[in-house]
């Protein structure tokens, strides 16, 4: 799938802006803080309707406006796509081919992106919190019925939270109520549990001969999930099910002590092995960025083999991070197959000849110039 087209109104520091794109590299070129990285974003918001920077979505709309709006046109495998997505302080506004979604989840996985920015290179050494979002957002677009679960866990989870804090200050006494609040979340959290150990299968089975290769074959990696819950190597529901229902009430008592809810997929997290030992803690810089561009290339073609369509690739001043080596292997990897977007200060870093195919655009206090062919 490829983008052709993008227009941008009040978004960030974009008054009104529109542009075409090749279908192959787009370079956005330009100094920092003029809006290289605020275009790129609006790509990744357009799919994904929400920021990878922000969780305040009212940082999005320009100093002053009351909306901000984005469009594109795609072309995919099974023909034309058009997107519109308004951010207003009411909340968002979805279309899909001029109709209104009535859920996000209904909106999100119609256009594919994987983002690969520095910050991205604390998949590994960051929190666990980054690994989680980067799990949920990565199965959002594959399953949209993951989103909804998920949203639906979070709403039972403050819910659960609150009660037991009542219970904990003892202004409520009556158990009854949390029974039931548990009762509701186990399965959603089950199936929530389930759907990320599948896709970490996956990943891992796409990610470990690519970071053979980035290693020159001289380290093997291992992607594990590291759950609240002892679950078997052979996954199922029912089996989830029970392990979480045996988990609450085992901790009952401390959670209603402790004014949380302590099991669930909000406190688990993912651990990358490389050559058996965890990339996070023992692993060289050098291994935790292979390992963070193997998880990225290995995100490209899962998304493909599940359907059948590439996604769209955003590199937002992520090339200057990498080394010539890993840098050259990435744009190997992605030429003519993937479209890619690539937002630098300079190409001269780019030592690739992938720069001749490119169109280039420059950007300039939030207005972009149309493309010159380098």
């Amino acid at each position: 799938m490829f983008l052709t087209h993008l227009s941008l109104k009040n978004y960030r520091n974009y008054e009104s802006q529109t542009l075409e794109f090749m279908n192959n590299v787009n370079i956005i070129l330009g100094e920092n803080a003029q809006g290289k990285t605020n275009m790129m974003e609006a790509i990744y918001v357009l799919a994904m309707a929400k920021s990878h920077r922000t969780t305040n979505d009212k940082e999005l709309i320009r100093w002053n406006e009351d909306y901000a709006k984005i469009e594109g046109k795609a072309v995919k495998k099974h023909g034309a796509l058009s997107l519109e997505l308004i951010i207003s302080k009411k909340g968002k506004k979805a279309k899909c081919n001029h109709i209104e979604q009535q859920r996000l989840s209904q909106y999100v996985g119609h256009l594919n992106v994987v983002m690969f920015a520095p910050e991205d290179l604390n998949l590994v050494k960051g929190s666990p919190q980054v690994r989680r979002r980067f799990i949920d957002m990565e199965i959002g677009q594959v399953s949209p019925v993951y989103i909804h679960d998920l949203s639906q866990y979070q709403k039972l989870l403050q819910q659960r939270n609150h009660y037991l804090k009542m219970l904990q200050t003892r202004e409520r006494q009556d158990e009854t109520i949390l029974d039931i609040l548990t009762e509701q979340l186990i399965p959603l959290a089950a199936k929530i549990t389930m759907k990320r150990h599948e896709f970490l299968f996956l990943l891992e089975k796409w990610a470990a001969p690519i970071h053979h290769e980035i290693s020159r074959g001289l380290e093997q990696l291992q992607i594990q999930y590291e759950s609240s819950i002892d679950v078997s190597e052979k996954v199922e529901l029912s089996r989830i099910i029970e392990a979480y229902s045996e988990k609450f009430a085992t901790i009952k008592e401390r959670e209603i002590q402790r004014g949380m809810t302590l099991a669930g997929p909000h406190r688990d997290d993912i651990s990358f092995i490389v050559n058996g030992k965890n990339v996070q803690t023992f692993g060289s810089q050098g291994q935790q960025r292979t390992t963070a561009l193997s998880i990225k290339l290995a995100e490209i073609e899962l998304i493909f083999s599940e359907l059948g369509d590439y996604p769209i690739l955003l590199l937002d001043d992520v090339l200057s991070e990498l080394d010539d080596y890993r840098q050259t292997h990435l744009l190997d990897t992605i030429r003519r197959k993937v479209q890619t977007f690539v937002t630098t200060t300079s190409i001269d870093g780019i030592k690739h000849d992938i720069i001749k195919e490119a169109a280039i655009y420059k950007v300039h206090s939030g207005s972009i110039t149309a493309p010159s062919c380098h």
